[in-house]
């Protein structure tokens, strides 16, 4: 055959045997160049993976995967491996303009009558978000997505002047319609109206939801609006804070966002399980700062200012601090608040997440803590959102239990309550998970409560909670099948991804 196809070429004239060879070695020079510029992205990867001294097994596991496999893993690497650290989500300049208002506000805590581990926390807490201590502040906590929306849409109609709403979906189903017509209602009737959605936690909702609000006077934006050639640069990023601020007087943080699942529960009937803050105070101001910051990295104009004033002397000595943490940010601030709040813990530490795949630094203080006969309690939902997160956090639970901690499945639905209570006054709770994820790539936000009442509450909660679940015992959940036990294994190695 091939001699054949060689006494082919040779039968046509010199010029076609010419073009022919010429075309041959264009195509074996043009594989070459793109063999050559694989290998020069490559190399550039490796390079910058090294440089940045990230987690040893994080950084070898990528340069495996490159090397290993070929653009499938430089593919994976572009989209999720890059890290964002160093850069800016706000000039300087505009830093300072926002830190002036909060430079009187921190109180000593010589008043407060914290244990040693909570003063280096609120003094960490500060050092790594510049979060003042606030101690005016009044706390409402919801556990029912309807209770939440009721409790939102009436002080939402009664805005006179701003309203500063964001969330990581804003579903544009019955739920997301009265929000977004009271918004719409209210930018007609003069309030200043901002809006931030993250655009792949929101793209179920459709554009014209969001041009509806828009067209109306509601400034509305996407966080990292994900669109080709920027795809790689962003849809690994998500800003996972629910945040809403009216009037610079009332506040809501916590997990639930604007969807109907949140009030009416799954689809199945099941319940929706969440944690949701209506706060007033001080904490205000930090949770307007924490929008700003999040506006001005959209490159929106410095339209929020003023900031607003302290609000008047509330009869409440509630001390409370808002953490913010993303990808950008020169440390892990909430994965460390963490930390350092379980090395600290006592008596007992009660968690519950709908997703738990902690680091190596959380899952190895929850086993010392379990060890030193640290009352460690963990509740995960029985059925999730996502089957695989929750295979990968049940490739967790054996390990924990052996170290003591108590796993708890929540039956009665999904539980997407994010909240942590430690010893008798500490508790904090938000839009973070307890994984990878929320510590490393999403930008996320919690409340650091030390209050005895609150924690004492959270643990009322927790305590309620517990008796609608199944708590899992060592000998049955090691003996489950070996099929079962490797599925979770290998999901769980996607963990800094899922």
């Amino acid at each position: 055959m091939a001699a054949s196809g060689h006494a082919n070429i040779d039968n046509l004239t010199p010029n076609l045997q010419i073009m022919i060879h010429l075309s041959i070695v264009i195509t074996n020079w043009v594989a070459m160049g793109l063999m050559a510029l694989y290998f020069a992205l490559v190399v550039s990867c490796v390079v910058v993976i090294l440089s940045e001294n990230r987690n040893p097994i994080r950084s070898l596991a990528w340069i495996i995967a490159l090397l290993a496999l070929p653009v499938v893993g430089l593919v994976f690497y572009l989209f999720f491996g890059r890290s964002l650290r160093g850069q800016h989500m706000i000039t300087r300049h505009n830093k300072r303009k926002l830190m002036h208002h909060f430079s009187n506000r921190s109180v000593s805590m010589e008043k407060l009558h914290l244990s040693a581990g909570e003063r280096q926390l609120v003094k960490l807490a500060n050092s790594l978000s510049h979060s003042p201590l606030t101690v005016n502040n009044d706390i409402q906590i919801f556990t029912e997505g309807r209770e939440k929306f009721e409790s939102l849409i009436s002080d939402l109609r009664l805005a006179r002047h701003t309203i500063y709403l964001q969330y990581y979906i804003f579903d544009d189903d019955e739920t997301g319609q009265a929000v977004a017509d009271i918004l719409m209602q209210k930018a007609r009737e003069g309030v200043l109206v901002k809006v931030i959605y993250d655009h792949v936690g929101s793209f179920s909702a459709s554009s014209s939801f969001f041009r509806r609000m828009k067209d109306a006077g509601v400034d509305t934006h996407p966080f990292f609006r994900v669109t080709f050639p920027q795809l790689a640069n962003r849809i690994n990023w998500r800003n996972h804070r629910k945040i809403v601020v009216i009037d610079n007087e009332i506040g809501y943080i916590g997990g639930m966002n604007i969807a109907n699942r949140y009030v009416v529960g799954m689809s199945d009937g099941s319940a929706w399980r969440d944690t949701h803050f209506r706060v007033r105070g001080d904490i205000i101001q930090s949770l307007v700062y924490s929008f700003a910051v999040d506006w001005y990295f959209l490159k929106k104009p410095d339209s929020l200012l003023p900031l607003g004033t302290v609000p008047h002397e509330l009869r409440n000595d509630c001390a409370m601090q808002l953490v913010g943490s993303g990808p950008v940010e020169v440390w892990n601030n909430l994965s460390l608040c963490f930390l350092k709040a379980i090395s600290s813990a006592r008596k007992s530490i009660y968690i519950q997440t709908p997703y738990f795949l902690p680091t190596d630094a959380l899952l190895n203080a929850l086993e010392a803590a379990a060890l030193s006969k640290v009352d460690v309690r963990v509740m995960i939902p029985a059925r999730s959102d996502s089957r695989l997160l929750l295979l990968a956090s049940f490739s967790y639970v054996t390990r924990c239990m052996k170290a003591g901690i108590k796993v708890y499945l929540y039956n009665p639905g999904m539980l997407h309550a994010k909240a942590m209570t430690i010893d008798d006054t500490f508790a904090t709770a938000g839009s973070t998970n307890f994984d990878f994820r929320s510590f490393e790539n999403n930008f996320e936000s919690n409340l650091l409560i030390y209050d005895r009442q609150v924690n004492s509450r959270l643990r009322e909660i927790f305590f309620s909670d517990l008796k609608q679940c199944r708590k899992l015992k060592y000998s049955e959940w090691k003996s489950r099948p070996m099929p079962q036990r490797m599925l979770e294994s290998f999901v769980r190695l996607f963990a800094p991804i899922l």
